[in-house]
């Protein structure tokens, strides 16, 4: 892989999702990614449907989080298993994992073992609700931590209807902190010449991501709650009925609004719908007036309206729209990888992309051990 991190070596311990999709980022930006999987292979492995393959024995699930990455196959409580992990340590700028506070120490590889190893290492610990704390080394799954840092509460019909979010986003933004830590702690490991330890976790990254909603409690006294498909803080903006189905209209000024309000044929001064602080008061009559308005032409007709006058609109597209689309297509989003048992297939791409680099060919999700010979090749030959 060539890229930024090209010259980087990560050991990836972590299974699952979070601690895997912030490893894939790193490999995405071309660093060498070795995934060590226990002998019975990481759960995502076996975490479907659907599953794919001539035996339907291979898990979709695993197949997002894992590309560009080698894997070996290792029984970290064996003595062999431990040797062959501390040689890796040596060789590495970066292990990542995802244990319950305190496996790793009773494996004999805390974090203070792993500086003796190798100084210049940087550690990314993910966990689910922080190593430390109160409530420090309680297991976490993405659902659990989305109710316990508040995300469900803002999600929903209503109040009284609190939802999950479709993604399994506590742990995605897990991954995507702790590889921003981990490219902050190389950077400054070339001024200091040590590693540090970076920590994230599912309920830090959630509720690092509350953003308005935080300070609508911290500063304003106000609990949010979930709102359905309207925004907070700002109205119109949400999803609207029209004659065929439901298109987004997101209105955020005065000038905006003045050219929506035009087209749907509503007076934009008068008191109730003046400023965006009396919209939002009467939020339930504007909608309902607007689809009033909306329900006279099908979505095609107001997406092109709205965007000929250049307010932010959209439809609401399923999954196999959005990997249809030739917007999606054009910005690098899906890339095709030679998967050594399905063949060609295509995969959710990486979200950045460099001027004047040349897309880079990646590496299709391994299957589980196959890179143990050529991972060992590598090792001893680093080690001479």
């Amino acid at each position: 892989m060539q890229g930024p991190l090209s010259d980087v070596v990560v050991l990836d311990l972590s299974r699952a999702l979070a601690g895997p999709h912030g490893a894939q980022m790193l490999a995405d930006l071309g660093a060498h990614v070795i995934k060590v999987e226990h002998p019975s292979g990481d759960e995502s492995r076996g975490w479907g449907p659907p599953f794919v393959g001539p035996d339907h024995d291979i898990s979709t699930y695993f197949l997002a989080a894992n590309r560009n990455k080698r894997s070996i196959t290792v029984d970290m409580k064996s003595d062999e298993g431990r040797d062959l992990i501390e040689r890796l340590v040596r060789q590495s700028d970066v292990l990542i994992e995802n244990f319950r506070t305190g496996v790793l120490d009773r494996l004999g590889l805390s974090t203070e073992r792993l500086h003796e190893l190798n100084p210049r290492l940087v550690v990314l610990s993910i966990t689910g609700f922080g190593h430390d704390g109160p409530e420090g080394g309680r297991p976490g799954y993405d659902q659990i931590a989305q109710g316990e840092a508040g995300l469900m509460s803002l999600t929903g019909p209503s109040p009284d209807e609190p939802y999950r979010v479709g993604a399994s986003i506590a742990d995605l933004l897990a991954g995507i902190h702790g590889a921003y830590g981990v490219v902050a702690a190389l950077y400054e490991r070339e001024r200091t010449g040590r590693g540090k330890v970076v920590r994230t976790s599912l309920l830090a990254s959630v509720v690092g991501v509350h953003s308005y909603h935080g300070t609508a409690w911290t500063v304003g006294g106000r609990v949010p709650r979930a709102g359905g498909n309207h925004h907070a803080s700002i109205a119109p903006y949400g999803a609207f009925h029209c004659a065929d189905g439901m298109i987004q209209i997101a209105v955020a000024n005065e000038g905006q609004w003045r050219k929506v309000a035009h087209l749907l044929d509503i007076d934009p001064d008068i008191p109730k719908y003046a400023t965006n602080r009396e919209r939002f008061a009467h939020r339930e009559e504007l909608i309902s007036d607007m689809e009033k308005a909306l329900a006279v032409h099908d979505r095609a007709h107001w997406l092109a309206a709205l965007g000929g006058l250049g307010v932010p609109a959209g439809a609401i597209r399923s999954i196999d729209e959005v990997y249809a689309w030739d917007q999606v297509r054009s910005q690098g989003l899906l890339v095709t990888v030679d998967h050594p048992v399905l063949g060609p297939i295509e995969l959710p791409g990486p979200p950045l992309r460099f001027d004047d680099v040349v897309p880079a060919n990646h590496i299709a999700p391994p299957a589980l051990g196959q890179d143990n010979d050529a991972v060992l090749d590598w090792l001893s030959e680093r080690e001479r």
